[in-house]
């Protein structure tokens, strides 16, 4: 399994600081952002992994990352996205780079307390399919938000008027080499974006898509108000301690989608 980190994005909530960097590159207490998804991928045995990013400040990745030797990687691959054409578009980037392997995939904005072994494991033993990360939230309308029946999802449906659960998609997901093929038959949302929503209804369809339930706390920081409390969230709860790092210098915390306590 191969791991997909996506840190695009104009980051206009976080004007004016990111007019001039990528807000992935801003800092979450004593690190950047983009530390933490890479991290929880080495944390799950990922080693081989592709950042997808875009706009003016693609170029600092790479000064900021280089190979990847602070996580013990032995390289690091990159990719851009020209425009802004929603999750489903950036992920479509990494095809050639993924070739016949299942991958995982990480939206760099968002930090939650803990690990992922338990989905990644659970992922591995499906074999095949697609699997997706829960987590209760107060404001579902915010997000990607499931409907149950008896335990199973029955549709997902993206920012919902009125949501069907409590519970909402956060921005890590594990899917086989199929997922490529499923993008190019999206069409765009009224938003114009290929939406990562969809391409869980088709898996979902297909009867392959499995669920877990993130444990911990989590908190996106795409805004000025959560951008503070990830920092203070990680600091106050040591989650800037991070497993298995290669120099032992960053956070365990893990950078996830979208996000509430």
């Amino acid at each position: 399994m191969k791991g997909v980190v996506l840190a695009g994005g104009t980051g206009s909530r976080l004007y004016p600081l990111t007019r001039v960097t990528n807000k992935h590159l801003l800092p979450v207490y004593n690190q950047p952002m983009v530390f933490y998804p890479i991290q929880a991928l080495v944390n799950i045995g990922i080693h081989d992994i592709v950042i997808v990013t875009g706009g003016h400040s693609a170029g600092d990745f790479l000064r900021l990352l280089a190979n990847g030797k602070d996580f013990g990687l032995k390289g690091l691959n990159y990719g851009y996205q020209e425009g802004e054409g929603g999750i489903a578009d950036a992920l479509r980037i990494a095809e050639h780079f993924a070739q016949d392997d299942s991958i995982c995939v990480i939206l760099g904005d968002n930090i939650i307390e803990n690990n992922v072994c338990e989905a990644a494991d659970r992922f591995r033993a499906q074999g095949s399919g697609a699997h997706i990360v829960l987590k209760e939230v107060h404001d579902p309308e915010r997000f990607g938000c499931p409907e149950f029946a008896d335990g199973k999802i029955l549709r997902i449906e993206e920012k919902p008027r009125k949501p069907k659960s409590s519970y909402a998609v956060t921005g890590i997901y594990f899917y086989d080499n199929a997922v490529f093929k499923k993008i190019r038959q999206l069409k765009p949302s009224a938003r114009g974006e290929l939406e990562i929503t969809d391409i869980n209804n088709m898996y979902l369809k297909e009867e392959a898509l499995t669920h877990s339930i993130l444990q911990g706390w989590w908190t996106d920081a795409g805004t000025f108000e959560s951008l503070q409390k990830a920092s203070n969230l990680v600091a106050s709860t040591g989650a800037n301690k991070m497993e298995g790092a290669g120099s032992g210098a960053y956070g365990k915390a893990s950078v996830m989608a979208g996000a509430q306590e």
